[in-house]
């Protein structure tokens, strides 16, 4: 909670701070990287550096836990602070970084507001940011110790047992320890890092859903190629150089949006590479005898890049109570003209009650998310994964 002095600062503050915060995240990144090269180098994607994601995923969530703070000043933000506790948590972030993070950007709010930023607004703010980095320590030191593993470190060597090519642009590697280590047990829907050495040096992390069910010692990610400006550096590094034998560097499993332990009705909506998790959601619901009434909602470019097509198909026909509806922008063969095109949920029963997990692209989680909302699914009930920065489905 701000105390009362640092709420009537913030209020007053915030419409400044919040429209200048887009030309404040691009400064303490230039700042901070030119002091610690490292950080660009090995922990932050540098593809989201260059086309900027970073900066509005950090300038939107101060914003809105800045506005949280005035809104709901007795109710902490936990939803927002648990999906960053996970995504730093499976970086291994620890509570010294808070520090560097906070001297360069407090120096970059100073250079790009000037003399706006007097002690008064600077002290206001330096208690908003130490009760976010606060709570988000905490959060992610439990989750540390949850996964039984110190602060910060979660990467060990896991060996790579097997490939598959899923379709001409998805490759799942089966992994499995490398050392005689405990395997931390996951839920379905999280994901691990990964992190690899690159030709120049640079040792980029990237996170990939578990496509697995739980249970046993092997893991499975499936990775999509990244085509574009600029790729994926480290999806497109795997195709091409890792192979049964190879091994990797992988982290812990961590992730906020994990199926849940209920027994109500689940919808689980997907576009592209989003089937991952969902597979494994599946799978587990399967391997469980899940009697519980299951949704599978999916849309793809076609048929032929359809990774885990015939898995989805399998899967939810084990199930007592389940349907799986699939859509594709372009048919390669005959397909139900009303399954061509984008996903559509106008003739899909919902059942009431239904939690839903959703995976894919922003444009299609916002559509979908705003359906469901529609038709009269709460808002606390729709959980979604975001495989870049967190922008926001209500993001323009």
């Amino acid at each position: 909670m701000l105390s009362e002095k640092s709420t009537a600062v913030v209020r007053a503050t915030l419409p400044a701070i919040g429209a200048a915060i887009g030309d404040i995240t691009p400064v303490f990144y230039r700042r901070m990287f030119a002091a610690h090269p490292e950080l660009l180098r090995d922990l932050f994607n540098r593809g989201n550096q260059a086309n900027g994601t970073q900066s509005r995923a950090l300038a939107g969530s101060i914003a809105v836990f800045a506005t949280m703070l005035l809104e709901h000043p007795d109710r902490r933000p936990d939803a927002l602070l648990a999906r960053i506790a996970h995504k730093h948590a499976s970086l291994g972030i620890t509570a010294d970084q808070y520090t560097v993070v906070h001297r360069h950007l407090f120096d970059a709010i100073a250079e790009v507001l000037g003399e706006a930023v007097t002690p008064e607004v600077a002290e206001a703010w330096d208690e908003v940011y130490w009760l976010m980095a606060g709570a988000l320590i905490a959060m992610e030191a439990r989750l540390y110790a949850a996964s039984g593993v110190g602060d910060g470190d979660v990467w060990r060597p896991w060996k790579v047992v097997g490939r598959l090519e899923e379709t001409a642009e998805v490759a799942t590697f089966m992994l499995r320890p490398a050392d005689s280590g405990p395997v931390p047990p996951f839920r379905p829907g999280q994901y691990v890092s990964v992190q690899v050495t690159l030709p120049d040096g640079a040792r980029q992390i990237r996170q990939y859903s578990l496509s697995c069910a739980p249970g046993g010692d092997d893991r499975w990610i499936s990775v999509k190629r990244v085509c574009g400006d600029p790729a994926g550096e480290v999806s497109n590094w795997l195709h091409e150089n890792v192979r049964e034998g190879d091994v990797l560097t992988v982290g812990a499993p961590f992730g906020d949006v994990a199926l849940d332990d209920g027994d109500g009705p689940v919808l689980l909506a997907s576009a592209g590479i989003g089937c991952t998790p969902m597979v494994s959601m599946l799978a587990h619901l399967a391997a469980t005898g899940s009697p519980r009434r299951v949704t599978v909602v999916h849309g793809d470019r076609a048929e032929s890049s359809h990774a885990f097509r015939e898995q989805m198909e399998l899967l939810t026909a084990k199930l007592p109570d389940a349907a799986l509806h699939v859509w594709y922008e372009r048919p390669e063969g005959e397909w139900p003209a009303g399954r061509t095109g984008l996903v559509d949920l106008s003739d899909v029963e919902i059942p009431e009650g239904s939690r839903a997990y959703l995976c894919g692209p922003v444009p299609f989680m916002r559509s979908v998310r705003t359906r469901l909302l529609e038709r009269g699914i709460p808002a606390s009930r729709i959980h979604y994964e975001s495989f870049g920065p967190d922008l926001g489905l209500d993001a323009d």
